[in-house]
């Protein structure tokens, strides 16, 4: 739409997608098709009719042994996994790529999603982030077709 959006990426910079390994905090390169929407509801409105709301049981494995490893998964859940709703906002609104998706390679990573930075162009921990008003109006225009492309 010819909107340019200042944003953040992981600390570990950006690598080639046949780098990218869990933790290592880089964003891989490539065309990621946007595959989900997820949003707390204690925050915000639906921003897209397909957003579904996450709730306080909701988590993402990050754990290379889970068989549920970079899925959402719900506690109780005995693996690594990372919370969805978190007490600051930076995940009030999550775009889910499908990095490593849906059938996950163990150990390449997981969780490449697009969310509200921290600060601008603060490092994230590999996932791609953006001004939270700059997000709301990506999210509310994105269609089966949308595409995050991250070059080296």
């Amino acid at each position: 739409m010819g909107r340019r959006f200042a944003c953040a990426v992981g600390r570990g910079g950006i690598v080639p997608a046949r780098a990218k390994r869990e933790g290592d905090g880089a964003t891989p390169a490539g065309t990621h098709r946007i595959v989900g929407m997820l949003y707390h509801p204690a925050r915000l409105t639906p921003p897209a009719d397909w957003a579904l709301p996450t709730t306080h049981s909701d988590r993402w494995s990050d754990d290379s042994d889970d068989p549920d490893y970079n899925l959402m998964v719900r506690l109780p859940h005995r693996f690594s996994h990372e919370r969805l709703q978190r007490p600051d906002p930076l995940y009030d609104l999550i775009l889910i790529t499908d990095w490593n998706w849906p059938q996950a390679e163990p150990g390449r990573g997981s969780a490449i999603f697009i969310h509200t930075w921290r600060s601008p162009r603060f490092p994230t921990a590999g996932c791609v982030g953006f001004a939270r008003t700059d997000l709301l109006w990506i999210a509310a225009r994105i269609r089966h077709r949308t595409r995050l492309i991250v070059k080296v």
